[in-house]
């Protein structure tokens, strides 16, 4: 596919002048239904930088797309040529594989436009596994421009992205992540801003998503999974009003104002809610700094351990999933053993042992045992206040 870049402003003040906006330009299958992919493959704002990667949702199927810019001498194009290139598939987990074929043919697009020869060898080379794949009918999801490659998406997440994607979220967030893990848990619905470029904030939809893996049975059947749906844009305001649950990110800050799609707004490195409930949860307390304080000593660990042990095989990325899959089993087993027992009481003890405050985590705990529908009576008082 190739398509043109434009703001929202821009395409709105294009349409009244008759002017075309981003359109598709070649694709196969040449039979399916792409209403809406080419401004989902172009982040709002692209217009502005040189190159970007992008991951989306288009019903049932997960796409990646590199984008880039290059000057050229035409009125036409207003002096810049903008293309983007990508594929789709029912799976998100390996799509980051052929990211590199993706630049370089977006970079071959721009310079040399119209000759698809590459794109069709590797859309014949790939779409048999798709064919495999489940749902396949006569109404089959659009799988943009060249469909796609890999088997239906894993009921867990898997650590699926370049190495140092985790390090770059834990950064870039700090004892925040704490917070995001909580409203993950609670399969909250956050929605993520940020200008251009989008790509390192797709990773940051799927580290949030990875903040919420539970292994133990029986936990989540009467949750919604979290699910990513990466870039996300005004076309997908109808689709977003009917969702309980996801995690995305958007470059268009007119989403701030539709608070009916989200409960946390996560503005950069800002984490906030409207919801009066949930202001408790932003608030870091003293387990939170705890279990921030431990992962980082992991870290430091496994970085010693990598530098003098050539043949030590776990990456980073193992231990920051590993870390919050342990700490959520450990809840939920607490809960499931204290919901077994005859009183059925959760104590402050009992908190504590979870690795939780007592105090700070309350409703935390509370909305917890809500969305699960787990039965304990929590005995944990409110503080008292003079």
């Amino acid at each position: 596919m190739e398509a043109r870049s434009q703001g929202l402003e821009e395409r709105l003040r294009d349409e009244e002048m008759g002017v075309e906006g981003n359109m598709v330009e070649w694709c196969l299958p040449q039979d399916i239904d792409l209403e809406g992919v080419e401004f989902k493959s172009m982040a709002s704002g692209s217009h502005k930088i040189q190159s970007d990667f992008i991951y989306f949702r288009k019903g049932p199927f997960f796409g990646l797309a590199c984008f880039a810019n290059m000057p050229v001498e035409s009125e036409l194009e207003r002096g810049a040529r903008m293309k983007s290139v990508g594929i789709l598939s029912p799976s998100y987990t390996l799509l980051y594989r052929y990211m590199h074929f993706l630049e370089n043919q977006v970079r071959h697009q721009l310079e040399t436009p119209g000759h698809y020869s590459h794109l069709a060898a590797f859309y014949e080379d790939k779409k048999g596994v798709l064919h495999a794949g489940p749902g396949r009918g006569g109404s089959l999801p659009p799988v943009y421009w060249l469909p796609s490659i890999h088997r239906y998406m894993y009921p867990e997440m898997k650590i699926t992205h370049p190495a140092g994607c985790m390090s770059q979220f834990i950064k870039f967030f700090g004892e925040q992540i704490l917070i995001l893990w909580k409203f993950a848990l609670l399969r909250k619905r956050i929605l993520i801003f940020s200008p251009p470029p989008v790509g390192v904030v797709c990773y940051r939809v799927y580290c949030c998503c990875c903040l919420a893996n539970v292994s133990l049975p029986g936990i989540g059947g009467t949750i919604p999974e979290s699910k990513p749906f990466f870039y996300v844009n005004v076309a997908d305001i109808e689709s977003l009003e009917v969702e309980v649950s996801y995690v995305a990110c958007t470059t268009e800050k007119i989403f701030e104002e539709k608070r009916e799609l989200y409960d946390v707004y996560v503005d950069n490195q800002n984490v906030k809610t409207h919801h009066d409930h949930l202001q408790p949860l932003l608030k870091i307390n003293s387990a939170d700094r705890e279990k921030y304080r431990r992962l980082n000593e992991q870290r430091q660990m496994l970085l010693y351990s990598q530098e003098v042990e050539e043949d030590y095989n776990p990456c980073e990325e193992d231990l920051f999933v590993l870390f919050f899959l342990e700490q959520n089993n450990r809840i939920f087993q607490t809960l499931l053993e204290v919901s077994a027992s005859q009183d059925k009481t959760l104590t402050a003890e009992h908190a504590r042992g979870m690795g939780l405050d007592p105090q700070g985590d309350r409703s935390f705990l509370m909305d917890l045992l809500e969305a699960y529908g787990i039965d304990v009576m929590l005995v944990i008082d409110n503080p008292c206040c003079p």
